[in-house]
């Protein structure tokens, strides 16, 4: 089973961003699963959202302890909670960032990471370049499957079509293509 944990922001499409991950893998024709998890619920409060993947049905309800992969919408979010918390030891971190892992003050907790398995992705600017807003939720879902193999980006874009059908659509699938072509691991 591959779990994703996604960090972020009310306002910035975190539970949207699950919602999605979870269609793409549905797509696919594998078993998935988004769960939400709420603090206070006004516009910048630290939101959490969890996705399983897998072959064969999920049957876990609880929220994702040890992920394989997480997510950061929001960067400021390391200095305010232990983001890394069950992070695997073969695990994935991306981050919508123009910043060094070292001016965020993660170096050393990334440099425990295999390889390969950092990215950075400017998910803010992009996202405003292709939808005049600041939601790097699919941004960073395109910047995912460049990075994992779990799903694919044609699954994500059918997922993001579903949830945003019409022009919006069309301008979070271009978002999301952009970070893909961007995501470059550290």
């Amino acid at each position: 089973m591959f779990q994703v944990r996604i960090h972020g922001r009310g306002g910035q499409g975190v539970v949207s961003a699950a919602e999605m991950l979870s269609v793409a893998a549905f797509e696919e024709g594998k078993h998935s699963q988004a769960v939400p998890s709420f603090g206070s619920e006004r516009m910048g409060a630290p939101v959490v959202a969890y996705v399983r993947i897998d072959d064969k049905e999920i049957e876990l309800r609880e929220p994702v302890l040890e992920p394989n992969l997480l997510i950061v919408q929001d960067p400021t979010l390391f200095s305010a909670i232990d983001i890394f918390a069950g992070l695997r030891e073969d695990g994935y971190l991306l981050v919508n960032t123009t910043k060094s892992m070292e001016e965020l003050g993660v170096a050393e907790a990334v440099e425990k990471l295999p390889a390969g398995h950092v990215a950075a992705v400017p998910a803010t600017e992009l996202a405003m370049h292709h939808l005049k807003r600041p939601t790097p939720n699919t941004v960073l879902l395109g910047a995912f499957t460049a990075m994992s193999d779990v799903v694919r980006i044609d699954s994500v874009f059918k997922a993001i079509e579903r949830k945003f059908p019409g022009k919006v659509g069309e301008m979070n699938i271009a978002a999301a293509q952009a970070a893909y072509d961007a995501a470059v691991t550290d």
